[in-house]
């Protein structure tokens, strides 16, 4: 895939990321600088955890601090945006944590890739560019993980990994099989949360 249209995408979806990240922060009512940080772990956690598994150190926002200020610049914008409306649709939250899920995705399977990695590491590596950021957020956010959870998250990465990779063993150039794989993965995390989509959960039965 072109680097100059990936890396776009790449700071699109830092942005979207750190929204979400803004947003679960807002409504723990913390402070500025606990917005900052939800917003950066969030926006940034998950590629940094791919990067240092694949050896690609300096990780990506040491070496291009552009990645940070688009953080705090979003960051700021959307805490003077969001506080104008008396209230958010509900929708807001889990939409932009889709979008930005389905572009990570993308990018860690790329990532891997040029790498030279198999599509099994690459599809991992989507997985933990996509869920790692909502994972250290939720944990300083006191909750559980929503990849832990039932809903249809870690799942959709998984899917859209496969169809991005599955698509380059077909022959399809790395343009289209990188919005097969997003498309996939937006359309399934989509699909779950407009129709309430969760998996099976495992629970131990309490003695009698």
């Amino acid at each position: 895939m072109d680097s100059m249209l990936l890396y776009f995408i790449d700071l699109f979806g830092t942005a979207i990321f750190a929204i979400s990240g803004v947003f679960v922060a807002g409504r723990l009512k913390m402070d500025p600088f606990g917005v900052a940080v939800l917003g950066s772990v969030t926006a940034i956690g998950g590629g940094t955890i791919r990067d240092m598994a694949l050896g690609a150190t300096p990780v990506f926002w040491i070496t291009d601090t552009t990645y940070l200020w688009v953080i705090l610049c979003t960051c700021l914008l959307t805490m003077i945006i969001v506080r104008r409306p008396k209230r958010l649709a509900w929708w807001i939250l889990p939409v932009c944590d889709a979008i930005g899920l389905a572009v990570f995705v993308g990018i860690g399977v790329e990532k891997a890739l040029s790498f030279q990695s198999s599509a099994l590491v690459a599809v991992i590596m989507g997985v933990i560019t996509g869920c790692g950021g909502g994972i250290i957020r939720d944990v300083l956010a006191r909750e559980v993980p929503m990849v832990l959870r039932s809903e249809v998250y870690a799942t959709a990465c998984i899917i859209g990994g496969v169809f991005h990779t599955s698509a380059l063993s077909l022959g399809y150039d790395s343009e289209t099989s990188f919005l097969v794989g997003v498309a996939s993965t937006l359309i399934i995390r989509l699909g779950a949360i407009k129709w309430h989509l969760s998996l099976p959960t495992f629970a131990l039965g309490s003695k009698s």
